[in-house]
């Protein structure tokens, strides 16, 4: 059993005999106390003085071959255990390689079936899946290093031939080898459809914003009066403002274009939806200034028509005075009416410049085409109209108040 070459043909096997291995030993531990005994009982055969049943010489010889035998067997016992656990080191690695293989097997399969996502949710899916197989990676690369010397060591120990474990040795790393580089390689690919999809969800959201901003900025609602106006082009201000902020976003696109992987950015769908953002912005961007001059002028209107009623107000108030008022022909009284005529004057030359302002304001909306030209024009042909009757009503009163004052101081002077 000792002598025996059968080391095993597997790990199982091995396993197996090192257990048998170990009752043989057992046995042999028994029988040592044994023959010991046995031996030290014969020896006193040998000591006996007088009569001597056998030649002394025989005992010691039969006593020194047994305990040689035994010595025999136990060096024998020795180097069985120490060329089966041999044997199951080798195995041992064996089987670990094969496990290392399965497992680069598996990795492979699952990297060859995997694809890189339809849409960001899922690259993201995949991308923290594929951090979770890294992690695996990493464990299974130490592993696989202690059983690289594990086979350092048999091969050191020349207990085998080294073919079979060099050529597995290198099978493997050769395996592992390209595991990481296939590895590496989905994982740029990830990388790239990361990057790809997060710029096509940046650009949506982008399109969607300009979408959204170009309602309001094409918005007709110019306000009912001078507040309503004054509210609306203050928030189409603050619009005006994140259209701006908004610029730089645009005008990266394309460079976080150039940054894709050649596959994605060479695609006619994404250099497409580039040039259609840029020229979505450049429409909100006109119309939102054409919209700052329609809130201004539409501000400019709805004041110049503020003052222009204040003005018709005043025209109204004097144009009924001077209609009711009688020229006196008392003196003293002409003279009260001649003071509140100089006072006229002030309030006249204050009120017509206001109403130039307003002439020049008119005409400004003119020239600038505003949609409700005709209305100011008539606004203005109104108020110069009545402007002009209140002047010419002044007049009237002043002349007659000219020529009452004449008459009272020709008789006076009579």
């Amino acid at each position: 059993l000792l002598v025996s070459k059968d080391l095993g043909k597997h790990l199982l096997e091995v396993e197996d005999l090192l257990q048998k291995h170990g009752l043989l030993e057992a046995d042999i531990s028994a029988q040592t106390e044994r023959v010991q005994a046995l031996n030290a009982a014969a020896l006193k055969f040998s000591e006996l003085e007088g009569y001597q049943p056998c030649d002394p010489q025989i005992i010691c010889n039969r006593v020194n071959h047994v305990q040689t035998c035994l010595e025999e067997l136990e060096e024998l016992a020795a180097k069985r255990r120490k060329e089966l656990e041999d044997s199951r080191q080798l195995w041992t690695f064996f089987q670990e390689m094969e496990e290392a293989e399965a497992w680069i097997r598996e990795k492979e399969k699952i990297l060859a079936a995997k694809t890189c996502g339809r849409d960001l949710s899922s690259v993201v899916t995949l991308t923290n899946k594929h951090k979770t197989m890294l992690g695996e990676l990493g464990n299974r690369r130490a592993s696989l290093h202690q059983t690289m010397k594990k086979g350092e060591k048999i091969l050191a120990k020349k207990s085998f031939s080294s073919v079979g474990i060099q050529e597995k040795m290198r099978e493997v790393c050769l395996r592992w080898k390209k595991l990481e580089e296939v590895t590496g390689l989905h994982q740029q690919r990830l990388e790239d459809a990361l990057n790809f999809f997060q710029f096509s969800a940046e650009t949506d959201d982008l399109v969607a914003w300009l979408q959204d901003t170009y309602r309001i900025v094409s918005s007709d609602d110019f306000g009912h009066d001078d507040y309503s106006t004054q509210a609306l082009l203050r928030k189409h201000r603050a619009v005006v403002d994140e259209v701006e902020k908004h610029r730089a976003s645009v005008l990266s696109l394309r460079k976080q274009l150039a940054l894709l992987a050649p596959d994605h950015r060479q695609g006619v769908d994404v250099q497409i939806r580039v040039v259609e953002v840029e020229q979505l912005y450049g429409e909100v961007a006109e119309v939102a200034v054409l919209r700052t001059q329609w809130l201004q002028d539409a501000l400019a209107v709805y004041r110049m028509f503020s003052e222009v009623h204040a003005c018709e107000v005043w025209v109204d108030e004097k144009e009924q005075w001077l209609q009711k008022m009688e020229v006196p022909e008392e003196l003293d009284e002409v003279e009260v009416v001649q003071h509140r005529f100089e006072s006229l004057d002030q309030e006249m030359n204050s009120v017509m410049g206001r109403i130039l302002d307003v002439n020049q304001v008119v005409q400004q909306l003119l020239d600038g085409g505003h949609p409700s030209s005709d209305e100011v024009r008539a606004c203005q042909d109104h108020l110069n109209s009545r402007w002009n009757r209140v002047v010419e009503l002044v007049e009237d009163k002043k002349g007659q108040l000219s020529s009452v004052l004449k008459i009272q101081n020709f008789l006076l002077e009579c």
